[in-house]
This record gives structure tokens, C-alpha cells and sequence, in this order.
């Protein structure tokens, strides 16, 4: 399949597109702005009431009448290009691929070399996330500001959690979790294999991740996309310094959205003392670098950490297989990242420029504009943005045509990849399939979202079946996982969410969060915060948020709970036993794949590294893939 790497066929259309947009864009901006001003977010309501002369709303009665008088200037224009745009959509690509052309070794192709469908299992990382990306106006409604801003840090700030190596240290004694049981000799490279650190068969009882205390980029990535979110400079990084002048100046540290990471911030992987967690420091070698060169990495420095104590866990939780935590960072060597609601243009495309510091091919400006077949008027896309270090082989996109109110709006739907992981000694293809998607979002509209799970089945068989190349004669491809992620905008626990919990997608995939309809397991946490503390001292930071949701009372102040018809919010909170609304989901299949392999969760965590950025928490999954021959 061809992959598009620009929106129209043709260069003529492309520069019509850009002309006509040029004309609609001040006065686009210029609503945008007006419409911002008059809805203030927690934060900005706070700095005003620390500052006695009123600056922000004297600056919003002195530009609000300049403001109405160049949107009126420029109206005439708007629909000048509206003429030429809105026919224009007919003609436009669904999405837009973007391939980083990386020779290095971590890119695609050398991915592929890695694993040969034979020997020790594999391991894949997912990770799924409402990021929130709306024009700015519209993002203030869920207590955000500053987009623009707020897409370069969400790339920056994954991209270093992604980036940063595997460590792991072994310790030799099932009950002992100090880091004085841990061998420092036992330190997985986590340039080997593929990328991920694996444990050594033996005796091995417990693994302790080692955090890298460096930016966490490829080389070069420094100069291609400014320094990271933790990176030192001059006291505050770009972003801080955008969002003081746009959000009412720099107030008290704990304040800020998106503050400079101070000591103790995990959300920094460059953060020159421990988090609560860290419990030893060492130094690395000074004379040799990773790579080999020496003096290169003379100062870099390591932070050990154990932040997985799996077998306390597997005790208090014996039936669980697989280790979950919250954790402050994003998995390390994180293979496939899927977004949602990155509906603003210019946001996308800082944010595409901040992941391809770690992915090399990309997907974003997915969705349809304009009047569409099946569709109403599209103002904005599906917001769906999918990363992958592995090579795109097949896409397809659709519009889920049944929605209403303020959703029918954008071109909401689902997105499907196929993905080459691996080839065997015969040539043959291993492959895996990932399905991104957000939902209708109206809680009351459970019959609308019922109606598009029914489509997604129909859509993930269709292009299940329209992309294998494979047959019982021919088996040319080899399956190794069939993911399905996004924003279903229902939970688990919700009375009025029962047609959803019993749909039948969940008796094709499996949820590792879920025991069954209206039943969550007991570590399982809701994914959509409480929007009015995002900016609360005890949760501005990826560390001080993990440690509240690690406690029922934090996770009952600060998550966002169902409402009820027939109970209030105190009530349904009681009900629901202080666990939140868990409405971000990443599911697997465990039939269709290739008959010898099996695929089984590793590790399932909720991460709170976007805390100030974003009003859901991410979730990250890792599927180990092996073989029944290896098992035996």
C-alpha cells in the first residue's frame, strides 16, 4: 500500500489548499483568541486573585475591542477562502505519513532484524493518551490553556520517557527490595536485542528498573529539536517562559502547568537529585561512553530506582500474571504510542517534530474535513495521531457516521495500522495490527457509542481480512498481536454505561483492567482527572500526582467520577470505592494470532507524566509474544 506523505495528490492543490486557508486563518485566530479571553482558566483565576492591580483583565477590556475590529476586518477574507477550501476537502487524504529518515541503529529496518519469530519471547510496548490538543478556546472548557505550548512539552516529555534505556538490576532474594540486594555487575545493556532489557534466565527473582539520568535522545536530536523538558536552561525552559507571558505571570512553584522541573520532579529525566523513590546514585563510567566513544558520556549519572515490587504485588493480588503500577514516567523503549484529540493543526505539527526525536514514522492529520458522503460538516479531524519505531505496511481510516451535538463536529472515527515487527529465517512477515479510536463523548449517549463499537468490529475484521496476504496454503505472514486502544468515553463501574461493559468486543479482545461488566480488578484506576485541581500543588507534578493515586483518599479528591440519574457525585463516588472513571482502554486479542505463538500483558501501568499538560492519564501495556514450543 501507498502511504501519503502530503494531504493532496497534487502540488496545485496543495497550494490552492494553502492560499485558501492563509485567507481563513487570521480570522480563525482571531475568534480563537476573543472566545479565550473571557474563559480563564483555575490557574489564571488564581493569579488574578494574587494580583491587586488587575493587569490580566485591564490587557482583556484593552484588546478586546481591537480584537472585534480586525475580526470584522477580516471576515470578507474568511469567506473568500471558505469558497475555495470547503470544496478542496473532496480531494484531501485522510492522513498524512511523515518517516524521519534515520540511518542510526535504533530505526525501523535494523528493528526488523532483531527478531526472527524463533528463541526468547518479545516484547512489544503500547501506550495510548487524550492529550487534549484543541484550539486554545476550546481546551480552556476542559481547564487547558496554551496549545501550542502544551504540544511541544507532551512531545518532549515523552519522547524522554520513551528514550530512556531499560536498565535493570537483579536482586538475588525474594523478599529483600533494598538496593543493597541488587548486583550492580547484573546491568542489562539496553542497547542489546531489541531495544529492551532482558531478564537472564537462572535465578533471577526480582528486577528493579534503573532510570537514566540524560536527556533521552538519539544523537543529534538536540539540534534538530531544542532541548528537552528537563534540560537546564538558564532556570526555565521555552515553554514556562510562553505560558508565564500567556497565563498571567510565574506564580509559586506548584502552580504552574507546565512549571520547570525542579529536584525531585519525575517528569524530568534530567533532574539533579532523586525522586521519592530513587535509592541509590552511581556514577557511570567516565572514560567510556554507550556507544563506545570515550570520554563522551564522562557525566552522565544513574538513578537507581525500584519502582516495581511485582512479587508484593503478585502476593496481595495472587491471580494477577503480569506486574502494574502507576508510574511517573512512560515505559522505557516504548514501540507504538497512539493519541487522541490532537485536532489543532500547528499543535500537531510541534508535536510531530518532538516524537520523531524517538519514532521514526508518524501519522497525524487523520480524519476529513468539510461535507463529507456519510458525514455531517467536519470543522476539525478525528484528533487521532498514531508513533511507531516499527515500519507502517497498511492504513486505513473511518468515519464513524452516527453522532450528534458539539461531535458531529469533528470526524471522529477509527484508525488501522499494520505494522511489520520482525521477519523469520524463511522469509515469512511477522506482523502485528493496532487499532486506535476515540468514542462518542455525550455520557448519556450510550446508544451511539454501542452503535460505533458494533462498526469498529466490523471495520477490525474487514481490514483484517483486506491486509493479510496470508492463507492456510500460504502462510506468508505471521501474526504476533492484534492491539485495540483509545478514548471510549465509558468506564467499567457506571450504572449508566451497562450496554457498553456488555458489548461484545470484550469477548473478542481482552481488557486487563476488567473481571467482567460493572467489575474492575482491584488495582485499576480511573484515567480522567477532576479538571479543577489540575493545578493544585499536590498534583502539578508527574511524582506528587503519582504519589495521590496511589491512595484511595487522593484518587477520590482528584479523579473524575460518573454522575448518576440516580444518585449524586458523593454517592457514585462511594459506589465506585474511590477508583475513579477509567475511560482510556487497551485491549488485546488472544485468538487469530499465529497458531504457535501466544501474547500475554507484562506489565500494565497508568502514567502520570503528562500531569499539568493533559486531562487523562495515559496507559501503557507490554505484550510479550513467545512461542508454545519455547513455553515448553
Amino acid at each position: 500500500m501507498v502511504l501519503y506523505t502530503t494531504p493532496f495528490p497534487n502540488s496545485c492543490l496543495s497550494a490552492l489548499h494553502c492560499v485558501s486557508w492563509a485567507l481563513i486563518f487570521p480570522c480563525y485566530w482571531l475568534v480563537d483568541r476573543l472566545a479565550a479571553s473571557f474563559i480563564p482558566t483555575t490557574y489564571e483565576k488564581r493569579q488574578r486573585a494574587d494580583d491587586p492591580c488587575c493587569l490580566q483583565l485591564l490587557c482583556t477590556a484593552l484588546f478586546t475591542p481591537i480584537y472585534l475590529a480586525l475580526l470584522v476586518a477580516s471576515l470578507p477574507f474568511a469567506f473568500l477562502g471558505f469558497l475555495f477550501w470547503s470544496p478542496l476537502q473532496s480531494a484531501r487524504r485522510p492522513y498524512v505519513y511523515s518517516r524521519l529518515e534515520d540511518k542510526g541503529l535504533a530505526s525501523g529496518a535494523a528493528l526488523l532484524s532483531e527478531w526472527k519469530g524463533t528463541g526468547p519471547g518479545k516484547s512489544f510496548c503500547f501506550a495510548t493518551a487524550n492529550v487534549c490538543l484543541l484550539p486554545d478556546s476550546l481546551a480552556r472548557i476542559n481547564n487547558l490553556f496554551n496549545t501550542q505550548a502544551r504540544a511541544k512539552e507532551i512531545g518532549q516529555r515523552i519522547r524522554n520517557g520513551a528514550a530512556r534505556p531499560q536498565i535493570k538490576i537483579y536482586i538475588d532474594s525474594p523478599t529483600n527490595t533494598s538496593i543493597s540486594a541488587a548486583s550492580f555487575s547484573s546491568l542489562v545493556s539496553p542497547q542489546g536485542g531489541d531495544g529492551v532489557a532482558r531478564a537472564v534466565p537462572g535465578s533471577i527473582k526480582r528486577t528493579a528498573s534503573v532510570e537514566y539520568k540524560g536527556d533521552g535522545r538519539h544523537p543529534g536530536d538536540e539540534a534538530a529539536n531544542g532541548p528537552a523538558s528537563g534540560d537546564p536552561v538558564d532556570g526555565s525552559s521555552p515553554e514556562d517562559a510562553c505560558i508565564a507571558r500567556n497565563g498571567a505571570g510565574g506564580g509559586p512553584r506548584g502552580q504552574t502547568p507546565n512549571h520547570n522541573q525542579q529536584d525531585g520532579d519525575s517528569g524530568s529525566l534530567g533532574s539533579p537529585s532523586a525522586s521519592r523513590e530513587s535509592l541509590v546514585k552511581g556514577r557511570a563510567g567516565s572514560d567510556t561512553s554507550a556507544s563506545g566513544e570515550p570520554g563522551a558520556n564522562s557525566k552522565l549519572l544513574y538513578k537507581a530506582s525500584v519502582v516495581k515490587k511485582a512479587a508484593a504485588r503478585r502476593r496481595r493480588h495472587p491471580d494477577e500474571a503480569f506486574d502494574h503500577e502507576v508510574s511517573a514516567f512512560f515505559p522505557a523503549n516504548l514501540d507504538f504510542l497512539c493519541l487522541q484529540e490532537v485536532f489543532d493543526k500547528r499543535a500537531a505539527t510541534k508535536l510531530k517534530e518532538q516524537l520523531h526525536g524517538y519514532f521514526e514514522y508518524i501519522l497525524y492529520d487523520v480524519g476529513v474535513y468539510g461535507c463529507q458522503g456519510c458525514c455531517s460538516f467536519k470543522c476539525l479531524n478525528s484528533g487521532l495521531l498514531f508513533a511507531s519505531r516499527y515500519p507502517i505496511m497498511d492504513v486505513a481510516y473511518h468515519c464513524y457516521p452516527n453522532k450528534c451535538n458539539d461531535d458531529a463536529l469533528a470526524s471522529k472515527g477509527a484508525l488501522f495500522l499494520k505494522v511489520q515487527v520482525g521477519s523469520t529465517p524463511q522469509d515469512q512477515r511477522i506482523v502485528g495490527y493496532i487499532a486506535c479510536t476515540h468514542l462518542h463523548a455525550p455520557q448519556e449517549d450510550s446508544a451511539i457509542r454501542c452503535g460505533q463499537l458494533d462498526l469498529l468490529q466490523d471495520w477490525l475484521a474487514d481490514f483484517r481480512k483486506s491486509t493479510s496476504s496470508s492463507s492456510a496454503a500460504n502462510p506468508e505472514e505471521l501474526v504476533a498481536f492484534d492491539v485495540v486502544c483509545g478514548d471510549f468515553n465509558f468506564d467499567n463501574c457506571s450504572s449508566d454505561d451497562k450496554l457498553e461493559q456488555q458489548h461484545s468486543l470484550f469477548t473478542h479482545y481482552r481488557d486487563p483492567c476488567r473481571l467482567g461488566p460493572g467489575e474492575e480488578k482491584p488495582w485499576a484506576i480511573g484515567t480522567l482527572l477532576d479538571t479543577n485541581g489540575l493545578y493544585d500543588e499536590d498534583v502539578c507534578t508527574p511524582d506528587n500526582l503519582q504519589k495521590v493515586l496511589e491512595s484511595e483518599e487522593g484518587r477520590r479528591e482528584y479523579l473524575a467520577f460518573p454522575t448518576s440519574k440516580s444518585s449524586g457525585q458523593k454517592g457514585r463516588k462511594e459506589l465506585l470505592k474511590g477508583n475513579g472513571r477509567r475511560i482510556d482502554y487497551m485491549l488485546h486479542a488472544e485468538e487469530g494470532l499465529c497458531p504457535d505463538w501466544k501474547a500475554e500483558v507484562e506489565e500494565f501501568s497508568f502514567i502520570t507524566q503528562l500531569s499539568g499538560l493533559t486531562d487523562h492519564l495515559p496507559v501503557a501495556m507490554r505484550l510479550t509474544v513467545s512461542s508454545g514450543e519455547e513455553e515448553a
